[in-house]
């Protein structure tokens, strides 16, 4: 009886224990299926985007003269101001010219006795060729007055010349603008002396009218601007880029659009750089030669997936994404991207398709191959972007 009993108690005992074991199991799957987080996730779609690019600029005149004396001499006068706007022709400053006078007297004096010299020489010539065709006296006399008559004239040819000279340096100590411009510093001032060999201009005119602005970009940028572009040439191809802006140091923009207009054929083997120069119309002067800013490019791209910055991370220069597959599990990604001037997207050039869903919020507690509760967001990334001036 006692077996029995022992018996029937151990088997109550097996059967409790299983009913215990699948309760636990079934806690515990139930424990496992709460712990799969929620996660926001996003569908990447194709859209269209412009991207802008910054490159420091030094701007400078469409022609800059510098202003040099052709004659030694005293600064007399000056007839403007340093900054001052002038046109083609005006005068700027006057040299003391008494010596350059006295030279234009001395040279009206040459001239004087040079003709005098002539005519005597003439009426000898009349009066010797008669006599030589009455055999009074021979040839050989005869052509030694008219040797004199030339030489007479020659030395009245160098008299005039002598004159024309003196006069040129009388109207050189008048200096005047050879283009409209503004007027630059004055390194000397009334009484100095100055000649065509001084170290410094007298000053500089700068004709703003048109600005142009020296920039330069690496070579894989250069390529990369005018690779789609229509055009046999590099010329043709420039002339097909879209206007560009000026920032200016106060990071405001130039009111007027630009236009790259060259690039240099040689890369700078130092720097591996391509100068080029755009032009911008300058009519109301605000831009002065020597001033500096930036040109911004604009690189408009079409039908580009875009990534929110946040939803990726980066290790050893390597961007990555984690996109969740029909497991609702995610994979670690690589993505190739285009950063640009974008303030909180990438542009992704590889590494996703469009439909691709990836997780855009909490990526710092995400594992490779882990299963999620993926959440669709909203439209998160800008349709269009707004260029920063910074």
């Amino acid at each position: 009886m006692k077996t029995i009993l022992k018996s029937t108690s151990l088997a109550l005992l097996a059967i409790l224990f299983i009913f215990s074991s699948c309760s636990n199991k079934q806690a515990g799957n139930a424990q496992m299926m709460s712990q799969v987080r929620e996660y926001l996730v996003q569908e990447v779609s194709p859209k269209s985007i412009t991207l802008y690019q910054n490159f420091p600029a030094t701007l400078e005149g469409e022609q800059t003269v510098e202003i040099r004396p052709r004659v030694a001499g005293y600064i007399e006068k000056i007839f403007v101001d340093e900054g001052d706007y002038v046109k083609k022709g005006q005068v700027l400053f006057q040299l003391n010219a008494n010596d350059i006078r006295a030279q234009v007297r001395s040279a009206e004096a040459q001239i004087k006795v040079a003709e005098s010299q002539v005519a005597t020489a003439k009426i000898e010539l009349e009066k010797t060729e008669p006599l030589v065709e009455k055999n009074i006296i021979s040839e050989f006399q005869l052509e030694s007055v008219k040797t004199n008559l030339q030489s007479a004239e020659a030395q009245l040819a160098q008299a005039q010349a002598n004159l024309a000279n003196a006069k040129a340096n009388l109207e050189y100590t008048m200096i005047s603008s050879p283009t409209n411009g503004f007027i630059g510093t004055f390194p000397y001032r009334v009484g100095s002396l100055v000649s065509s060999s001084v170290t410094l201009p007298l000053t500089t005119v700068s004709n703003t009218a048109s600005m142009r602005a020296y920039f330069s970009m690496n070579e894989k940028a250069f390529l990369q601007l005018i690779k789609n572009l229509e055009g046999a040439t590099t010329a043709e191809k420039l002339a097909n880029l879209p206007e560009v802006d000026l920032i200016l140091p106060d990071q405001s923009v130039y009111a007027q659009k630009g236009k790259i207009e060259i690039a240099s054929g040689i890369v700078d083997p130092q720097t591996g750089a391509i100068n080029m120069r755009a032009s911008f119309p300058n009519a109301e002067g605000n831009l002065r030669s020597g001033g500096s800013g930036n040109i911004r490019l604009p690189n408009y791209l079409e039908d580009v997936l875009l990534v929110p910055q946040p939803a990726s991370y980066e290790i050893q220069g390597k961007h990555f994404v984690y996109v969740t597959n029909s497991e609702n599990k995610v994979v670690n990604t690589e993505i190739q991207i285009i950063a640009g001037d974008l303030k909180d997207v990438f542009v992704v050039t590889s590494g996703l398709k469009a439909g691709d869903k990836i997780v855009v919020e909490g990526i710092t507690t995400l594992r490779d191959g882990m299963e999620i509760k993926p959440k669709l967001a909203g439209e998160a990334v800008a349709q269009s972007n707004q260029p920063s001036n910074n």
